[in-house]
Order: C-alpha cells, then sequence, then structure tokens
C-alpha cells in the first residue's frame, strides 16, 4: 500500500523575497510548513547572503520550475572595492587589500566591457557539478578542478552609485551567469580586487517585483487566521501564481480533452498550429477559454509528446 504524503495538494508559484542570511532551502522548506503543502521546490538558490526573487514552486508547479532556471534575472549589487576574497563575496577569506584610487572614467570604461555576450568562467563556489560533486565542496577543501568558460550574455548594467570604495549596480543577465564572477573579474580589470557586499536578485524572468511576499507577511497571515478561526488557504492561497507562469515564453498549443487524456498516459498527440520542433504549453480548450496541462515537446513526428504533464487541474 502506497505511503499518504503529509500535506495538501496545493499548486502554484509562490514568489518568496529570501531574508538575509538564510539559505533558499531553510526558505524553502518554511515555506512548505506555512502552506502545509504536500511538495514544493525553488528556482535556483540564492546564496545566504542574497536577498530577493526565490520562486517557491508548490505541488504539480514543482515540475516546471526547471523552465525559471532558463530564464533571465535581474540584480542590484554592492561591489566593494580593494578587497578580494577567496568566494568573491562578504563571506570569503581576504586574499588581497590593495588601495583604491578610481576615476569615475576607469569604472565606466571597466564596466563597459561586461555589457553584452561575453565568456565567463564560472566561480569554485558555485553549484556546478563536476563529476558529480557540486564546485564549492571542491572549494572548501582546498581543490580547484577545471572549469570551462561558457557564454553569458549582459542585457543591461547601469551604474547606480559611486562613492568612495563602493560600486552599486543594476544588471540584467541572461541565465547561469555569476555576479560575484562579474564583480570579481571587474575589481581585477580595475586592478585593485572587490567582492560582493550586498546582493539583491529584483527579477526572475518576466515575474513582476511587487508580487513578491517575505516570509513575516506569511506568518501574519498565518496568526490572522487562527485568530479569526478560519482556514489558512483562505488568506495565503490567493499569493499563489499560476503554475503555467513559470512556463512563460514557450508557445501555446490547444488540445481537445481526448487528446489531454493521451498525453497523461505518455502518448503523443496532433495539436492545431502547433510550431515544427520545440517545447509547447499544452491547454484544453481555445480562445483562452482554457486549462494548462503542462508542457510537450514536438517529436520527429511533429506531434506534441508529454514533456511535464500534470497529474490535476491547475489552480
Amino acid at each position: 500500500m502506497a505511503k499518504r504524503r503529509k500535506g495538501r495538494p496545493i499548486n502554484g508559484v509562490l514568489l518568496l523575497d529570501k531574508p538575509y542570511e538564510m539559505s533558499s532551502n531553510s526558505a524553502l522548506q518554511k515555506v512548505k510548513r506555512l502552506y502545509f503543502a504536500q511538495k514544493a521546490g525553488h528556482t535556483g538558490a540564492l546564496d545566504p547572503l542574497a536577498t530577493g526573487m526565490l520562486p517557491i514552486c508548490l505541488g504539480e508547479g514543482t515540475k516546471f520550475s526547471q523552465f525559471l532556471l532558463d530564464t533571465d534575472k535581474r540584480y542590484q549589487v554592492t561591489a566593494k572595492l580593494g578587497i578580494r576574497t577567496t568566494t568573491s563575496d562578504a563571506d570569503g577569506e581576504v586574499v588581497s587589500h590593495k588601495p583604491v584610487n578610481i576615476s569615475a572614467e576607469q569604472l565606466a570604461d571597466a564596466l563597459d566591457q561586461f555589457r553584452g555576450t561575453t565568456k565567463q568562467v564560472p566561480s569554485m563556489y558555485s553549484a556546478l557539478k563536476y563529476q558529480g560533486q557540486p564546485l564549492y565542496k571542491y572549494a572548501r577543501e582546498g581543490i580547484e578542478v577545471p572549469r570551462e568558460s561558457r557564454d553569458i550574455t549582459v542585457f543591461h548594467l547601469t551604474l547606480l552609485r559611486f562613492e568612495n570604495d563602493e560600486v552599486d549596480l543594476d544588471i540584467h543577465v541572461s541565465k547561469g551567469t555569476y555576479i560575484r564572477t562579474i564583480v570579481d573579474d571587474l575589481g581585477e580589470l580595475l586592478g585593485c580586487g572587490a567582492h560582493v557586499a550586498h546582493l539583491h536578485r529584483s527579477a526572475v524572468g518576466n515575474y513582476p517585483t511587487d508580487k513578491m511576499v517575505t516570509i513575516e507577511q506569511l506568518e501574519t497571515l498565518l496568526e490572522q487566521a487562527n485568530e479569526q478561526n478560519i482556514s489558512p488557504s483562505t488568506l495565503l492561497d490567493p499569493l499563489l501564481l499560476p503554475m503555467n507562469t513559470a512556463c512563460d515564453g514557450i508557445p501555446k498549443v490547444y488540445v481537445d480533452e481526448m487528446s489531454a487524456n493521451f498525453l497523461r498516459h505518455g502518448n503523443p498527440v496532433k495539436a492545431e498550429n502547433s510550431p515544427a520542433e520545440g517545447m509547447v504549453q499544452v491547454y484544453i480548450g481555445e480562445d483562452n477559454s482554457d486549462e494548462f496541462i503542462g508542457v510537450g515537446i514536438i517529436d520527429d513526428d511533429g506531434l506534441v509528446a508529454p514533456k511535464r504533464i500534470t497529474v490535476v487541474d491547475m489552480q
């Protein structure tokens, strides 16, 4: 007999404003408990020292978290010039300490070299894996392993403030871009070293910043529900975004109920006006009176094959 999973089958995406000094996993577990959710997952960890947008996928929404890993991100970062650290942030040990004699013109010229598409070598303190182990585990043991450079794109990079030895930047980047590496490389380019003093993620993909909620707000709503003797879900669930929002930008196709059933049993189906290749969002219905059932991929026969399909109706 299958073991019954603890919690309720709530589905959706919560845009959490992760607090300072809390790990992404701790934040995830906190949200999961507050929602009493059966299943939860985040969409790319933020360092404990970083704050800001951490989309938490609940229930069936966890099937679509991978698509948020592949989207672009936006950050506000404070770079501390003159001090380079082992981790390229304030948590690391100081590697070098140099005077800062940088003009505004020198800084502007250096920043310009990071705009557009460039190559980046990931930090040893990243979660990328080498032979099955995250790089940061090797780094903590003092072991440096080879890393290949990869293409990244800095769509926008705006200087917000340059005062004494601090530089505030607003930066919009492609997936897989490490801000700490940009800051470390900036410090080396300027000849004085630098590290991340503060980092805030303001956006993931097209998710709106004003939809973020804090853990304190969630806890307050839970208290209010208890005081009013109503179900916590009455106040908490309206904060969730539909789980198809994690698939923003993927083309849509529509199928009927019978085809949807075939997809849910692992079979490819025909969908009108589907693209020639790539992934598609699949809906039952037409003209926006639709029900999201998941993501498919166009196979060699031009049919929509299941990739990530829900087993319940979307909430």
